[in-house]
């Protein structure tokens, strides 16, 4: 089974891990994690802005039945073309699906290669003052 983890995270420990990423590809010492991947956002709204309830319907559409082209992939859903071809393409960008030439009459065909998504959102209800989380008294 592959997975793709989702995480929120602060922006500076996303630039960090990123930038350990890139090292290590630069060394060539990463290491295969069993099927899984991790896609990171930033803050919590970068993370709805980007997988929203229509989008997230989209990937489970193709995943559970596999479209030859962007065009069936919106029939699934039933909605418009051009407004899958989009989404689509964002959920490349982000990595969450591919895009594959070869589909009826050279259309591009989406395929997620993860068989689940699982998120982790850590979401803060009170902000951290000076390294220690705030306490509310009454």
């Amino acid at each position: 089974m592959t997975t793709l983890h989702i995480t929120v995270g602060d922006r500076e420990q996303l630039r960090e891990d990123a930038l350990q990423f890139v090292q290590a590809a630069e060394t060539d010492t990463l290491d295969d994690q069993d099927g899984t991947a991790t896609l990171q956002f930033g803050t919590y709204d970068d993370l709805v802005d980007s997988l929203t309830p229509l989008r997230l319907e989209l990937i489970q559409a193709i995943a559970e039945h596999a479209p030859k082209s962007m065009r069936e992939a919106a029939r699934l859903v039933d909605r418009d073309v051009s407004d899958v071809h989009s989404d689509l393409k964002h959920l490349e960008t982000l990595g969450v699906l591919e895009l594959k030439e070869g589909g009826p009459g050279g259309a591009m065909q989406p395929i997620v290669p993860f068989d689940r998504i699982e998120m982790h959102i850590d979401y803060p209800l009170i902000n951290d003052i000076d390294g220690d989380e705030a306490s509310v008294s009454a």
